[in-house]
């Protein structure tokens, strides 16, 4: 089964590229999965499934984890539920892929989560991670994806003023690593790998 989802992910990975739709980069792969593994999740919530790649991942890393991953367009969700059903059995019982605004799906959800992946629309990093304060358990683990953005946001990069396109995002994402560095009983390490990953680790 390990080729056969080895071969599956490479087939997702062309896809994306083909696509332009935007998965782990091969630089923030190593740095998600470590955090996967280290966390030793029983559930994920994902907020940005898109093709399911990160997903797959973290199932594969995670064998006793379940996952919720919500995407906001329907096309995309169904993609992903796609790959995730020839994955196998295994992978699409321990799956969930809810469609819809992560906003407005975040109070719904119910029991806790001790693995968090966000990787959605930069601008709502900082409303992401507020809502998703009431679904962690004791020991739970944030991890944020893009949050150095090409080196705007913090770096060399970050003292030229970002286009007028980006300028939005860029300002959210330095008030999302403003937040979680200073979020009490957390600790949050920022990898530069890719386009940069923040790991927040709460304090039991």
């Amino acid at each position: 089964m390990a080729e056969t989802i080895e071969n599956l992910l490479q087939e997702m990975e062309a896809y994306a590229r083909a696509r332009q739709v935007p998965i782990l980069t091969e630089a923030a792969r190593p740095v998600f999965l470590r955090t996967v593994r280290a966390a030793a999740p029983r559930r994920i919530l994902e907020l940005g499934t898109a093709i399911g790649y990160s997903a797959l991942l973290a199932l594969r890393e995670a064998p006793e984890a379940e996952i919720v991953t919500i995407e906001r367009d329907a096309e995309t969700a169904e993609t992903a539920r796609g790959f995730l059903r020839r994955a196998g059995e295994d992978y699409v019982a321990r799956a969930t892929v809810l469609v819809g605004e992560a906003e407005k799906l975040l109070p719904t959800l119910s029991g806790a989560f001790d693995f968090v992946f966000i990787d959605a629309a930069k601008s709502r990093y900082p409303d992401f991670w507020l809502g998703v304060q009431p679904l962690l358990t004791p020991r739970a683990v944030v991890a944020a994806d893009n949050v150095l953005f090409r080196g705007l946001v913090e770096g060399e990069g970050s003292e030229v003023w970002p286009k007028h396109s980006y300028r939005t995002m860029v300002l959210r994402l330095r008030e999302y690593l403003r937040i979680v560095r200073a979020a009490p009983g957390f600790r949050t390490e920022i990898f530069p790998e890719g386009d940069g990953m923040a790991v927040s680790r709460r304090d039991a």
